[in-house]
């Protein structure tokens, strides 16, 4: 993509999606040398879903017809629901594009139940220190808590799905143990480094495919790691996409491919 470096964790020919957890690209890392370019995502339509983006390094301007626009730095997210359908960009600030540094991004997109396909388009960016930390393992542990919930502790994004999604920083040696009921999916990235995942090794840039027959998840970083993990009730609904559409039929597709030629996913003033 352009300058670019990008790891497609999902969808693979092995894995088209784990319900609700549709698509994951993994960007960087890399470093970017002053009087630079920046991200390539101009303005561009979707319909159907709803993303999160994990800035680990450099940041992102984020600009949408639905009135959000921000840049969120190293350390911070930023959840948009598309719904009904929205435009927007993804770029990198003047600043960085001036300067240059280290850049690693990642976007998770999450499908929308057929009930909330067309619900009103929402973002919302959160800087680091906005995002509640449970530590665990006497330090070794860190959870950043951006969706949902970790055990009491409540996440600043609570979604239209009930989908739980966390970052998690592991020291070397740092372990913990989570339970899932067994009737919801588990997605799990190893980002950097490598852990063991209920005995069996996990490198980085593998996602850990889980059955439903149980309900205990247990972590031990074997070096230094950073995960994505989360869990959701499927959905078991048909799924359909086009480009940057996901919806339930073909003629849905159709449909918001008119919608947006037609304007009604609003007019772009970048």
């Amino acid at each position: 993509m352009g300058d670019l470096v990008t790891y497609r964790a999902i969808p693979t020919r092995d894995v088209e999606y784990i319900d609700p957890f549709l698509f994951l690209n993994h960007h960087g890392p890399q470093v970017y040398k002053p009087g630079n370019r920046g991200l390539p995502f101009g303005p561009h339509p979707h319909r159907g879903f709803e993303t999160l983006t994990f800035i680990l390094d450099g940041d992102i301007m984020h600009q949408d017809t639905g009135g959000g626009k921000d840049i969120i730095e190293a350390g911070g997210v930023q959840w948009m629901t598309a719904g009904s359908g929205l435009i927007h960009a993804e770029v990198s600030s003047d600043k960085f594009k001036k300067e240059g540094g280290p850049l690693e991004i990642l976007q998770l997109w999450f499908n929308l139940p057929a009930r909330h396909k067309m619900t009103a388009p929402k973002y919302i960016g959160l800087q680091k220190d906005k995002i509640p930390v449970v530590e665990l393992d006497n330090g070794n542990v860190r959870v950043n808590v951006i969706s949902g919930s970790w055990g009491e502790v409540e996440a600043p994004i609570q979604n239209l799905s009930d989908i739980h999604i966390v970052s998690i920083e592991l020291q070397k040696g740092g372990e913990f143990v989570y339970n899932v009921p067994s009737e919801r999916n588990i997605f799990f990235y190893v980002v950097r480094g490598t852990v063991k995942v209920n005995g069996q090794l996990a490198e980085k840039l593998t996602l850990v495919e889980f059955g439903n027959e149980g309900k205990e998840v247990k972590v031990e970083a074997t070096e230094n790691a950073f995960i994505l993990f989360g869990h959701a009730q499927p959905f078991n609904e048909p799924v359909v996409s086009h480009g940057p559409f996901v919806m339930n039929t073909e003629e849905e597709i159709r449909e918001a491919f008119r919608d947006y030629q037609m304007g009604k996913m609003g007019n772009w003033e970048g």
